[in-house]
């Protein structure tokens, strides 16, 4: 089965990811642990959202291949990939439609002063789940960028609120 973890920043998916996965004994593909390994380390001052974007997507690709081995054994995978965007949803939804693979959606409803309070205590404390420190401006941006799940998506969901 495929886990889809979604909420904004700070709503505590890494956290809640790795809990999920040592109950299911699932596998975990979080996208900021991809980009800090993989492509911060080559990013300069003018690559911006779409140079981003261009690597989730490669590294989507990856990840995809691997899900279909996983799921030859049964494994369940555990996507912490952000998901803010319905559309980016919609693509692991027809994926795993494609494939006959089971789907479920949790998200993760967090009012935003809470997990601002979360993104400075874990930018300052560089605790188990942090990968790079999150910005005022880049919160805020994404705060903006975020499409919350419609009540459509989560049929058969779970929501988790504080």
């Amino acid at each position: 089965m495929l886990h889809l973890i979604v909420g904004n920043t700070g709503a505590g998916k890494t956290t809640y990811a790795n809990e999920l996965k040592d109950r299911l004994q699932g596998i975990i593909f979080s996208i900021d642990t991809w980009n800090n390994t993989l492509f911060l380390p080559d990013k300069n001052s003018q690559d911006g959202l779409q140079w981003f974007l261009e690597r989730i997507e490669r590294a989507e690709d990856v990840m995809m291949r691997l899900i279909e081995q996983l799921e030859d054994i049964q494994t369940d995978t555990i996507l912490d990939l952000g998901l803010s965007k319905f559309e980016h949803r919609e693509k692991f939804r027809k994926f795993a439609n494609a494939r006959g693979y089971l789907l479920k959606i949790h998200f993760i409803d967090i009012p935003k002063e809470t997990r601002y309070a979360r993104i400075l205590k874990r930018n300052k404390e560089k605790g188990v789940t942090f990968e790079f420190e999150v910005s005022e401006e880049n919160f805020d941006f994404m705060e903006n960028w975020f499409e919350k799940p419609s009540e459509i998506e989560m049929r058969n969901g779970v929501i988790i609120t504080e």
